[in-house]
């Protein structure tokens, strides 16, 4: 595998504007399993990140995929928060909206700088190559065909879209 390199802050800052994109942008991964949820799990447990899982505000320990994903429809909404970088990092909060599709939220306020950044792309690197799905960051409350940047893993790379 080549030299991986991530874009540039000063390229792509327009990108991280809470106002063009909303305060918290979501970062959809579609064509998913519930195998390729765990991994994810598994992803977040190995790499030693923060996490904390919670359903209807109670905190537990993360459970398998598997019983995330059959939980009853009326159950509470679980989420996953994972604290990814270094320093204080940025915040991913995913959802578990769908069992077909990884879906979670970034703070952009978090992600002001080429480290943030880096961090960033580091992230959607983990899981792109863990789950071996693209990874598509689009404007708050957008669908993947709005995206802006995205993760490809056939390239392992980052694209940005500029044509906004």
């Amino acid at each position: 595998m080549g030299a991986v390199t991530d874009p540039l802050w000063g390229d792509v800052a327009d990108v991280f504007d809470p106002v063009a994109m909303g305060r918290l942008p979501d970062v959809w991964v579609p064509g998913v399993s519930a195998a390729d949820w765990q991994a994810l799990f598994d992803l977040v447990v190995a790499r030693g990140w923060w996490h904390e899982y919670d359903e209807g505000g109670r905190v537990l320990p993360l459970p398998t995929a598997a019983r995330v994903l059959a939980r009853p429809a009326d159950a509470e909404a679980p989420n996953l928060c994972v604290r990814v970088g270094p320093g204080p990092g940025f915040l991913a909060v995913f959802r578990f909206l769908s069992d077909e599709t990884i879906d979670f939220d970034i703070d952009l306020h978090e992600l002001r700088d080429q480290e943030g950044l880096d961090a960033f792309c580091g992230f959607l690197r983990a899981i792109g190559r863990r789950v071996d799905r693209t990874l598509f960051l689009c404007p708050e409350g957008a669908d993947v065909d709005l995206a802006i940047l995205w993760y490809e893993p056939g390239g392992d790379r980052i694209a940005v879209r500029h044509d906004r």
